[in-house]
């Protein structure tokens, strides 16, 4: 996967049309800008993190870019190659599905990878949120992660078992606009 590719070959072009929802020439033009920022055909971690930052410029989106960058690299190279960056550019943005938008939110906030999001997971996560958001919350009054922890937990736990299964976590978040606004940073509410 780390070879450079001056082109997108044939083969990956059919797969990311039938595997997104984005058309040939959008597709194109992607792997178009996706080249001219990364020449050596990878979004390494560091370049991830800079471009993100221009997004929060009041915060600190470091640690919230390392759990995303983990949740993009799907084969684990410490990289990211075109096709792992368009899949995952289909899924969080408005053109995805709700429902595969929570398995990635859920691949996001497990971790450690065991199937389950435990309180210290998801409070990680929502401290690297607000530590992303800095400023832009900073006059608001908001709830600490333990907190916010505790109100997710108490809605999403069905089985009260101290941790959340991926059908907990999707169920709650379809259940509930606000939490899936909140979970999967979307404006939009699943239909």
């Amino acid at each position: 996967m780390g070879n450079k590719m001056s082109h997108l070959s044939k083969e990956d072009l059919r797969f990311l049309q039938e595997n997104t929802k984005f058309n040939k020439d959008e597709i194109k033009q992607w792997y178009k800008g996706f080249m001219r920022d990364c020449p050596d055909g990878q979004l390494s971690k560091e370049k991830f993190k800079e471009v993100y930052a221009q997004f929060f410029p009041g915060g600190d989106p470091e640690a919230f870019c390392d759990h995303v960058f983990r949740s993009f690299d799907k084969d684990g190279s410490g990289s990211i190659e075109f096709k792992e960056f368009l899949l995952a550019i289909n899924i969080t943005s408005n053109k995805g599905d709700p429902k595969e938008k929570l398995n990635w939110a859920f691949s996001m906030y497990d971790i450690d990878g065991n199937g389950t999001i435990d309180k210290s997971e998801m409070e990680s996560i929502i401290k690297a949120i607000y530590n992303m958001l800095g400023s832009a919350i900073q006059d608001q009054q908001i709830e600490t992660p333990q907190e916010r922890t505790k109100k997710i937990f108490n809605k999403m736990d069905t089985n009260s078992d101290g941790v959340l299964s991926k059908e907990e976590f999707v169920q709650g978040c379809m259940n509930d606009r606000c939490l899936y606004q909140m979970l999967t940073a979307d404006g939009e509410a699943p239909k």
